[in-house]
């Protein structure tokens, strides 16, 4: 499997997860940066006028990314990573695969979460990548085991 492990992280926590997945996998890694770093202000989800409230309240935001460096076009699997907000993906992710074509490459959706799940997030995501595969994967909190990260990835059966 050639695989391409993309991921944002707004705090560290899914950088963490998105690393330990890599390493298990024997993917490349690749970080989604905004062009805009978010402050702990800007993602206050309790605060309706924040940065990430206002952005996950407009289904058509499109926050820039720092760059379109990311390895895509080598790679035919892709594992995007990113921290749940309001049950789905943040609108960046939408921006990152927007700026590829993903066309027959298949996309394995991780997150993490502190109270839920993946959500609407593939659904939300798929219009964006058009031409893609695009499953849903799993959360990937806490504590990761590279076995069972490992078993997970040989389980796709990709």
């Amino acid at each position: 499997m050639n695989a391409l492990v993309a991921y944002f992280s707004a705090t560290g926590t899914t950088a963490k997860a998105a690393k330990a997945l890599a390493h298990a996998a024997g993917a490349e890694l690749y970080e989604i940066k905004p062009a805009v770093p978010y402050t702990s202000a800007d993602l206050n989800w309790t605060d309706k006028h924040s940065r990430s409230s206002v952005e996950m309240m407009d289904p058509q935001s499109r926050p820039a990314l720092a760059d379109l460096d990311a390895p895509v076009a080598d790679h035919d699997v892709i594992f995007l990573g990113f921290p749940v907000w309001w049950y789905v993906a943040p609108t960046i992710l939408n921006t990152f695969l927007e700026a590829y074509d993903f066309s027959g490459k298949t996309i394995v959706l991780f997150a993490t979460s502190g109270s839920s799940g993946l959500g609407k997030s593939a659904a939300k995501l798929q219009p964006s990548a058009p031409g893609a595969k695009l499953l849903d994967g799993r959360l990937l909190n806490g504590r990761l085991n590279e076995a069972d990260l490992k078993a997970w990835v040989e389980g796709l059966k990709l």
